[in-house]
């Protein structure tokens, strides 16, 4: 049995690699590296390193599942292999919800993830994420659908081998904790803060931004500020793996997330993460978390805290977590779980 991965936004460089260090991008090195000789879904055909890129329409249906992780147009895929199907055989594909559901507010995009989460068997990328896709197809499917959905789920985890030393700044470093200047993220929440902490701290603003966000008007509006930089994102994972050792905190300000990838990352690196109080955050960390605000002057004190005593505040995070953060961070958030889990529900559901 082949894997096919089908990720609509994924770009191949000319050397024949994934190219790009968004969640999506990297979920595709994932289960590339997890399904040894997978195909990519795309522009071809084309010989990669160590997979092939086909169109949609040149996957044999009979030795193929697709994991499809543009969960809507699901029904689309099925029909385009079901096009090529030897009589008495049906399509074998899978959705991956690895993004959080709240993003599709229009009736025909709720109804259309409803239906195909109940016809096709779903892997989620957290306990969350499952539940939101259960109660997606509850409500916008009929009971017989409804009553059939397959729903797995893990927590996608970290490459924990990734992670390089601390290096402590002599300047407080402050990441922007997102590639995106969406709605959902608040920017303009976290310059508001950042901006009131630089009046009472030195420190230095980090963002890192997909190029389409890099030339906003939000974007150009951070980098006036002579203590921010915001630039693209780093060439190599290396690279941005040894940027995350050298932050001293990052202030978030999601309204929702399915996750938190980066996140994770930035606190396994050692960063002290100010989380607003909501339930996304809640699920990814331990129940006594210390910084955690409701409004933004609350936000304010918990991030000039963390600049300005960060060994204390790591010691508070310690204790939050009944000995050693990093330690209760690894043991739930390392991506071999996910491995695992995703490789399980493959062979249960298709054999």
């Amino acid at each position: 049995m082949k894997i096919a991965v089908r990720y609509r936004d994924v770009l191949i460089d000319p050397d024949g690699r994934v190219a790009g260090h968004d969640a999506g991008a990297t979920l595709v090195r994932r289960l590339l590296r997890v399904f040894p000789g997978s195909i990519v879904i795309g522009e071809g055909p084309r010989r990669c390193e160590g997979f092939d890129v086909l169109p949609l329409e040149f996957v044999d249906p009979t030795s193929t599942v697709v994991i499809n992780m543009d969960v809507v147009d699901s029904t689309s895929v099925w029909r385009t292999l079901r096009a090529s199907c030897p009589a008495g055989m049906e399509p074998r594909v899978m959705n991956f919800v690895w993004w959080t559901t709240s993003q599709y507010t229009h009736t025909v995009d709720r109804a259309s993830l409803g239906l195909s989460c109940a016809l096709f068997p779903t892997f989620a990328n957290s306990q969350r994420t499952a539940t939101e896709v259960r109660e997606i197809v509850g409500h916008w499917t009929v009971q017989q659908l409804a009553e059939q959905a397959r729903v797995g789920w893990v927590n996608l985890g970290i490459r924990l081998e990734h992670v390089h030393a601390r290096h402590e700044p002599q300047l407080p470093v402050v990441l922007y904790p997102a590639i995106y200047l969406s709605e959902r993220k608040q920017p303009q929440l976290f310059l508001d803060v950042v901006e009131r902490v630089h009046k009472r701290v030195p420190l230095r603003v980090e963002a890192r931004l997909v190029e389409s966000h890099l030339v906003s008007e939000k974007a150009m509006g951070l980098s006036q500020n002579e203590w921010a930089w915001v630039g693209p994102l780093t060439a190599s994972r290396d690279d941005y793996w040894e940027a995350l050792s050298r932050t001293t905190a990052f202030l978030a300000t999601a309204t929702e997330e399915s996750y938190g990838l980066e996140y994770i990352e930035a606190l396994v690196a050692g960063a002290v993460g100010v989380f607003p109080d909501r339930p996304w955050v809640r699920a990814i960390l331990p129940p006594d978390y210390p910084f955690l605000y409701r409004t933004p002057d609350e936000a304010e004190e918990l991030l000039t805290r963390a600049v300005t005593d960060t060994a204390a505040c790591r010691r508070e995070l310690d204790e939050a977590a009944g000995g050693d953060f990093q330690d209760w961070l690894r043991s739930r958030h390392d991506d071999d779980a996910f491995d695992h889990a995703i490789v399980e529900h493959v062979h249960r559901w298709f054999g």
